[in-house]
């Protein structure tokens, strides 16, 4: 039988917009298939053993529970997350988890907060709020769904650059994205994947939950052949819903 180890970081701090939900949809989608899923919560002053785990998650959080977790990260789990992104663990952050997992953070008054350095990439604060629903299309989704769109929402007034090495995880259909300016939402390098994309992502979309949980097979078993597939008629007729009714809003 299949196992996989799932880490959720700073479950106690970071977890807007019910992110713990991705957590909840990556558990029942392996369960459902027989596959053997352990969660395991890792927050301040706890150790993170990166090798134990297969798929690691950090939510979003405001400012001030950013700067709690940005003390403890720097204290020790910085360079494990830069170790665990460069050996092809399945990595998943989600707005401030997103934004952590890059070089810095430049504020509006022009001081660079640093951050863990995982991806090449950047954010600036800005008086602007970039939020509202977001829909996003991903070339590696369309095998899977007609369209390879992914529905979220939004809520960030950082905006956010990439570097060399480091591709979109999409291209914005409807929303900001990273910075309301490139037209390119989120990130992706190696098996780690930055969004800002709440709401929360993965129950919306199974077939992006799908690919992070084959990810995350094939890294520990190489002989891993593929996913069962499940019924995903009800998840996929509300993600089309969805879809439909964010890009029907002319706002």
């Amino acid at each position: 039988m299949y196992k996989l180890t799932i880490c959720h970081l700073y479950p106690d701090l970071m977890n807007l917009y019910g992110d713990r939900g991705n957590i909840i949809t990556l558990s029942k989608r392996c369960e459902w298939r027989n596959i053997d899923v352990e969660t395991v919560t890792v927050s301040l002053n706890e150790e993170f053993d990166y090798e134990k785990y297969d798929i690691i998650f950090i939510g979003g959080g405001q400012d001030f529970e950013q700067t709690i977790i940005q003390d403890d990260l720097m204290r020790g789990k910085r360079q494990r997350i830069i170790d665990a992104a460069e050996e092809g663990k399945v990595i998943l952050g989600i707005c401030g988890g997103f934004q952590l997992l890059g070089k810095y953070y430049k504020t509006q008054s022009g001081s660079e907060i640093e951050c863990v350095g995982a991806l090449d990439l950047w954010t600036c604060s800005s008086e602007a709020r970039l939020t509202g629903n977001l829909v996003f299309e991903c070339d590696f989704l369309k095998s899977q769904t007609t369209d390879g769109y992914v529905v979220g929402f939004e809520n960030h007034s950082g905006k956010t650059y990439l570097g060399e090495g480091v591709k979109p995880l999409g291209k914005v259909i409807k929303g900001f994205g990273n910075n309301g300016d490139d037209g390119f939402e989120g990130a992706v390098y190696k098996n780690t994947y930055g969004t800002y994309a709440h709401g929360s992502l993965l129950p919306k979309n199974p077939a992006l939950a799908d690919h992070l949980i084959t990810l995350a097979l094939l890294n520990k078993y190489p002989e891993f052949q593929g996913l069962d597939p499940l019924d995903d008629k009800l998840e996929n007729l509300a993600r089309t819903s969805v879809i439909k009714r964010v890009l029907a809003d002319k706002s």
